[in-house]
């Protein structure tokens, strides 16, 4: 079973044209009153896709915010969804039978962290779910749920749990000098309840636990560490697949490659570059905000534009950063492309168009665009960091007696200096290196990143869960 809001974005939803109503309504006593959610399904490739509705999910926008940031209410949003979930294997009659007590919670994130909570606060207590496990997946930790202590109240909790989420902000942090720094903290109430946690990758699930990347909850992680594992990301190999790609205007594969070249020439024709095989083509597909490094590819490009390089940016975010790209077309107008905001097939088209793909981020609990691009031949260049550490092997010319090994650069520090050195590798290898860059590229094409691997790994980390008794009694 897969439980999440009935997002409507203010409009009605083609993909739930297959879900019905169950006709069945529950009451959640939360933020200081009752409140009625009703629960819609859909049975789909043999999964039980269970709908939460109620109408704080419909607005406009998308699930956490619009264009004026996060919603100011989403403490209760995902409170209620939260209190939902609990419910839903014990009331909805699916193929005509509940799912029962006897299950696995598999949360994501601060937005379902009170489930943990809930099963020891609320339902343990009464015999409920004595035997059910729950495992916390944290995709990012920059995003924890804090909200001041006095909406304690308003979460559905008995008085005596306050601690399992109490937060203290240090002194510097705090806005004033009778601020106490009182909070709470609904992600780390799920560290401290839940049976296992899982990162999603393996270096991510380390640099947790350190001081800069633990964002004030390394200590507790490093308490938890015998039951923190990571596992990397899949990715969809038929959305993802140069060899049926609907989006490409070419196909390719491992085995024949010729379609590549087409694509890129393709790409720098609808970009309106100058049509050049042999001018390396760089590519950024991203969020434009500080955790992705664009201020570091803003340093860099004066100098990489010096070089004879073409270089395309796909993204929206930062409005400064949006209206750089505009002026860097104006400034390189042979060498640089700036497509602001997000578009699907033109993502798939970069991939495959491009040969190099950057990705300096500064932090990056797992990262699928490296992912993308080494199953397209696209070469990636990253910051050594989280999941692009774990899945980008950094090129080594002389290993395999000269045959080369690796499947693109990693770079660190993250500076200026280090991402140009990294690129004026990778560029030189293209222009004068022909074998060894077709080997950088085979050998993307040859990974396995399939979610079957993945789900492997969840397969033992779930078998894991119940060889214990449960974490919180």
């Amino acid at each position: 079973m897969v439980v999440s809001p009935r997002y409507l974005n203010g409009v009605s939803n083609k993909e739930y044209a297959n879900v019905v109503d169950l006709r069945c309504h529950i009451k959640i006593q939360c933020f200081g009153g009752e409140h009625d959610v009703a629960y819609f399904h859909e049975y789909r490739e043999g999964v039980d896709w269970v709908f939460v509705d109620h109408s704080s999910y419909h607005r406009p926008g998308n699930p956490y915010g619009d264009a004026n940031g996060a919603f100011g209410d989403n403490q209760f949003r995902f409170t209620l969804l939260s209190h939902a979930a609990c419910e839903a294997p014990l009331v909805l009659p699916l193929g005509g039978y509940t799912y029962g007590e006897n299950c696995l919670f598999l949360v994501n994130d601060w937005h379902a962290s009170l489930v943990p909570v809930l099963l020891g606060a609320k339902y343990r207590t009464h015999g409920v779910y004595k035997n059910a496990r729950s495992i916390l997946v944290i995709h990012n930790l920059a995003h924890q749920g804090v909200e001041a202590a006095t909406t304690y109240q308003d979460l559905g909790l008995p008085s005596e749990w306050y601690g399992a989420l109490e937060w203290v902000f240090p002194t510097w942090a705090r806005k004033h000098a009778l601020d106490k720094g009182e909070a709470v903290n609904i992600l780390k109430g799920a560290v401290v309840t839940v049976d296992r946690i899982v990162t999603v990758s393996q270096g991510y699930s380390w640099e947790i636990t350190t001081v800069e990347g633990g964002y004030g909850l390394n200590e507790l992680l490093s308490s938890r560490k015998s039951v923190l594992n990571g596992v990397t990301n899949g990715i969809d190999v038929d959305d993802w697949d140069p060899s049926a790609d609907k989006y490409l205007p070419f196909h390719y594969s491992v085995d024949d490659l010729s379609g590549k070249a087409r694509c890129k020439a393709a790409l720098q024709k609808e970009l309106g570059l100058p049509v050049r095989n042999d001018c390396p083509l760089i590519g950024f597909i991203g969020r434009l905000d500080y955790q992705k490094g664009i201020d570091i590819i803003r340093l860099g490009m004066p100098e990489l534009m010096q070089d004879d390089v073409q270089f395309v940016m796909l993204g929206s975010g930062d409005s400064d950063t949006e209206n750089w790209m505009r002026s860097a077309e104006a400034i390189y107008r042979d060498k640089f492309r700036g497509w602001v905001g997000f578009n699907v097939p033109v993502s798939h088209r970069i991939t495959a168009g491009c040969d190099i793909l950057l990705m300096p981020s500064r932090f990056e609990p797992c990262g699928l665009n490296q992912l993308y691009a080494m199953r397209y031949g696209t070469i990636p260049i990253v910051h050594c960091t989280g999941g692009l550490r774990d899945t980008v092997e950094n090129f080594n010319p002389f290993a395999n007696g000269g045959e080369g090994q690796g499947t693109g650069w990693t770079f660190s520090p993250l500076s200026k200096e280090s991402m140009l050195g990294a690129l004026w590798l990778a560029i030189q290898t293209y222009r004068e290196h022909k074998t060894s860059w077709e080997g950088l590229m085979k050998r993307g094409m040859s990974q396995d990143f399939t979610w079957n691997t993945a789900a492997s790994h969840y397969e033992q980390v779930i078998e894991w869960a119940f060889l214990d008794p449960p974490y919180v009694q």
